[in-house]
This record gives C-alpha cells, sequence and structure tokens, in this order.
C-alpha cells in the first residue's frame, strides 16, 4: 500500500481541493464528537455505574491519552511511507465503532477498554489528515486550509454536546453512544471511496520518488534542533494543559455547581465551545496569514495574544455565583483559545521533509496530549 508519488495529480481543480478538506474536516468534526461525548455524558455514568471522580478522570484523560499518543507515533510513520486516505478511513471507522460499543458496555472495565479503543482509533485521524492538506495547499494557504480543517474540533464539540446532552435527557447515555458512533462507519466509506491519494510535495513543487522512510530518531533531532518548534510545542502543551482538562469537566462543573440539566448545557456549549469556537479557530489561520505577509511571526504572535485575552475571562467563570454569567464569561475563550491549532500545525510541517509530516504532527500532539493525562486525570480527582 505505498504512496502514489508520481503520476496525475488529483487535485488541479480547486473544487477537488475544497472536497477534500472538506470531508477530512468532517473525519475530524466524527473524532471529536465521539471525544467529547463523554464529558456531557459523565454525570449519568457515574450515577449509572457509580463511580469515583477519579474513575472517570481515568476515561476523560490517561486511559485515552496514554494510547491516543502512543499509538500515534507508529501510525504517522505508516502514514508518511503509505497510502493515507486509506489510514484515515481504517481510523475513522475504528473509532466509530468503539465510541457505538461505548452503549453496550455494563461495567467500568468494559467501558475504560472501550474508551482505549476509542483513543487508538483516534490517533490515526489527525496525523495522515495533515499530511494529506500540506500536499494539496502550498506554503501560503496552508494555514487557513489547516484552520479550517482544526475546525472540526469545534464542530465535533457542537454536536457532542448538542446531541449527547439532548438525547441523554430524552433517552439515556447508552443511546447516546450509539447514536453518535454508528454514522461514522458510513464517513468511512465515504473517504475511502471519495477521496484520492495525493502526490507528495505537489503544492511545493518538490516530489519525492525515494521510498525509504526516514527514521524516527532524524525526525526528532531535526525537530528538537529547530528552538522554535520546541517554543510551539511547549506553548500548544501549557495551552491543552489549561484547556482540555477544563473543558472535560466544564460539564460536570455546571451540573454539580449550578444544577443545570444536560439538555440546556449541552445547547449552551454547543454554541460557545462548538459554534465559536470554530469561528476563532479558522479566522486565526486567515488573519495570520494576511499579517505573515510582512512578518511571518504572526503566526505565533496571534495564537499567543489571543491566549492572554482569554485567561481574566477563564478565571473569571468560576468566581461568579450565577449560571448564565459564567456561560457568557465562556464566550471570549470559546472563541479564541484554539486560535494556535492552524499556524501551529502549518509552521511545524514547514519546517520538515515529506515524508516527515504526519510523524512531525504526532509528535507535536504528543505533547498536548501527554499534559493532559495528567492534567486531566489527577487535577479534577476532587471538583465538587
Amino acid at each position: 500500500m505505498s504512496s502514489p508519488d508520481i503520476g496525475v495529480n488529483p487535485y488541479v481543480n480547486k473544487s477537488a481541493r475544497y472536497y477534500a478538506v472538506g470531508v477530512l474536516t468532517l473525519v475530524y468534526t466524527f473524532n471529536f464528537v465521539d471525544r467529547q461525548l463523554l464529558a456531557i455524558l459523565q454525570e449519568s455514568i457515574k450515577a449509572d455505574l457509580s463511580l469515583m471522580d477519579w474513575q472517570l478522570g481515568l476515561l476523560t484523560g490517561f486511559a485515552f491519552a496514554l494510547f491516543y499518543v502512543t499509538a500515534g507515533i507508529p501510525i504517522a510513520r505508516w502514514a508518511d511511507r503509505s497510502n493515507r486516505r486509506n489510514i484515515v478511513a481504517l481510523a475513522v471507522g475504528t473509532w466509530s465503532l468503539m465510541t457505538a460499543i461505548s452503549g453496550l458496555v455494563q461495567n467500568y472495565s468494559q467501558l475504560l477498554l472501550a474508551r482505549v479503543g476509542v483513543g487508538v482509533g483516534e490517533a490515526g485521524g489527525s496525523p495522515p489528515a495533515h499530511s494529506i492538506i500540506s500536499d494539496i495547499f502550498p506554503p501560503e494557504s496552508r494555514a487557513s486550509a489547516l484552520a479550517f480543517y482544526s475546525m472540526g474540533v469545534n464542530f465535533g464539540i457542537l454536536f457532542g454536546f448538542l446531541a449527547g446532552g439532548w438525547l441523554n435527557e430524552i433517552f439515556d447515555w447508552r443511546v447516546a453512544f450509539m447514536v453518535v458512533g454508528l454514522p461514522g462507519l458510513a464517513v468511512a466509506l465515504l473517504v475511502r471511496y471519495t477521496l484520492a491519494e495525493p502526490i507528495r510535495g505537489l503544492s511545493e513543487n518538490r516530489q519525492t520518488t525515494d521510498e525509504k522512510q526516514v527514521p524516527f530518531q532524524e525526525v526528532l533531532k531535526l525537530l528538537w534542533s529547530r528552538m522554535s518548534f520546541r517554543h510551539m510545542a511547549m506553548g500548544a502543551a501549557l495551552n491543552a494543559f489549561a484547556g482540555y482538562s477544563t473543558s472535560n469537566w466544564t460539564a460536570s462543573f455546571f451540573i454539580r455547581s449550578h444544577d443545570m440539566t444536560t439538555g440546556e448545557l449541552g445547547t449552551w456549549l454547543a454554541g460557545i465551545m462548538g459554534l465559536g469556537g470554530a469561528i476563532g479557530v479558522f479566522f486565526g489561520g486567515f488573519i495570520a496569514e494576511k499579517l505573515a505577509v510582512k512578518d511571518v511571526r504572526w503566526y505565533m504572535r496571534l495564537p499567543a495574544l489571543t491566549g492572554a485575552v482569554c485567561l481574566p475571562f477563564m478565571v473569571a467563570i468560576y468566581l461568579v455565583d450565577n449560571a448564565y454569567a459564567a456561560l457568557l464569561l465562556s464566550i471570549v475563550p470559546g472563541i479564541l483559545f484554539n486560535v494556535y491549532l492552524g499556524n501551529t500545525l502549518a509552521m511545524t510541517h514547514g519546517l520538515v521533509g515529506l515524508r516527515m509530516r504526519a510523524l512531525a504532527s504526532a509528535i507535536l500532539f504528543f505533547y498536548p496530549e501527554h499534559y493532559w493525562s495528567r492534567h486531566g486525570t489527577l487535577g479534577n480527582w476532587r471538583l465538587k
């Protein structure tokens, strides 16, 4: 299943490129629907299975992230030498099936294993998708393309909170898992049979016919030698440290502290973190591209500025007494917090060779998921 690096370019037309990024964004949406669904359902799961907070933390943090990052490296290396389209299709099919199976579990151990399966499946989604997008969009428009793809995070949050909240309220959490998981199998078929594998490096006029894979140590050494990558990776990790761990427990906080129902809360969070976040992610990449024409440092300056703006609002959310005041305060970080995504990915891919991009994405993701697994699990055991 080797990558066709020589042949007819299947992405000559803009419509083909836009269709590809649209389908991959749909894949990423399902990635985060399946991931975020647990956050809105965990209070119902806790009551039904008689769980403790530390057990919920393992489900949303360590158990998921450990296997996500562990599987991410070898899958990314596979993607750097093989057909990335097929890997994405296999990945979305796997995590969607495991999400649906989560609705059939009878105890905590079974649910934990199902979430491990979701983590392994989702590890195969983004690195090959990032590599595909970087091959069909030239460097000057890559940040906005990757930012558009990254909106899948927020679309997934939107539908995960909205569908999960109301399905849980009308039916139960088991139905929510099955209803959300099963459509992903159709998405897997859509990817497999409607997307073409791009020619590596064509957008930069530097194709490669070398099938030899770059050793992992060389990729890691190259990235570590770039001070810019070290700073970006640490910035992404710190952002995830705050973002993932709070988002995993946001629903529980509002349910426990403000007595909100999952349906009403899911609707609010869908709009704030889903729709608002999608706007922020896309325009973060789009605006950075415009500013970077004069100074490339704007790719990183813009996320730094938006992150600083978010901080006081994120603190205030937990200090106000009124639920709706807290939700209104959430709007600013909801829009601005993930501005860094498209910019950081585009800059990372610009630092490495053609057969290193999927692995570079996996290494970049290792830092945020590593911090998330630790903080998301341990830092919230005592949530009241």
